[in-house]
């Protein structure tokens, strides 16, 4: 009768830890608002923009607020912690161990010098969003745009692209560009697939057949938005420790992503 007892008190320990750390768990990768904000005092901070999805994105067509989804923030936070790191092994700057999510119509937006943004075929935004965006951007802020793929995608991008900055001219970077030779010298690029790859072997999704290193530059001629177009750098970086998932997608995402933050701090 003991045993049995005993038994049970095991099983209801157990249940009751899983319990815990479910919620944990699910406290965690909870998106709200102000709870990435840190005392840490670093060089850099990995920037996370939030947005309300307004188109559809596969299965997803909400303002997602939870980690492995197919809004704001997909890969979140993993990638960007994971990124974090490797950006300490591979530089000497002193990164933030924890990322921050921004809101645009927050006044903190203007404390970030960088802002990373994925699913950016879904976004839209209010006329004061778009409006704040463009003044960041004016001011000397970098924005850097990530998984999205195909004509479709594209083009609910620059809808809400064209939202921020009327107008904009896109261009395509040519491997003699000075954000590919920063830091790294990356004249020889791929692409890089988001983790369907590991079920497919496929790089492309959607009709994103080729990859595209796009940018939008201010008057002057810096590059104020890097678009990453036809790619996933942030599931590159989320399965950087993954065995199964092949080294090379991982080591030129790192090392398009730290050109960008040098390229951006320094210009």
């Amino acid at each position: 009768m003991k045993l049995v007892t005993r038994i049970l008190l095991v099983l209801f320990l157990l249940g009751f830890a899983t319990g815990l750390l479910a919620l944990q768990r699910e406290d965690f990768y909870r998106y709200r608002p102000g709870a990435d904000q840190s005392s840490e005092r670093s060089e850099f901070t990995f920037t996370r923009l939030h947005f309300v999805s307004v188109r559809s994105y596969g299965a997803y067509d909400t303002d997602i607020r939870f980690y492995g989804n197919g809004g704001w923030s997909e890969d979140y936070p993993k990638a960007d912690r994971q990124f974090v790191e490797g950006l300490g092994r591979l530089t000497r700057l002193d990164g933030r161990a924890t990322e921050e999510v921004i809101d645009l119509d927050s006044d903190d937006l203007f404390n970030w010098p960088w802002i990373y943004a994925v699913n950016v075929g879904t976004w839209g935004f209010t006329e004061s969003q778009a409006k704040r965006m463009r003044e960041y951007l004016q001011k000397g802020g970098f924005l850097m745009v990530d998984s999205f793929h195909g004509e479709a995608d594209w083009a609910n991008f620059m809808t809400g692209m064209n939202q921020i900055l009327p107008n904009a001219t896109v261009e395509d970077l040519p491997n003699s560009d000075e954000i590919f030779h920063v830091l790294y010298d990356l004249n020889e690029r791929f692409q890089i697939p988001g983790y369907q790859y590991m079920n497919t072997g496929r790089t492309y999704e959607k009709d994103g057949f080729d990859p595209k290193w796009r940018a939008i530059r201010d008057d002057h001629g810096r590059i104020i938005v890097a678009i990453c177009h036809n790619m996933h750098l942030g599931d590159a970086w989320e399965h950087a420790d993954n065995p199964l998932w092949p080294e090379r997608f991982s080591s030129l995402a790192y090392r398009l992503g730290i050109n960008y933050i040098v390229y951006a701090m320094t210009h």
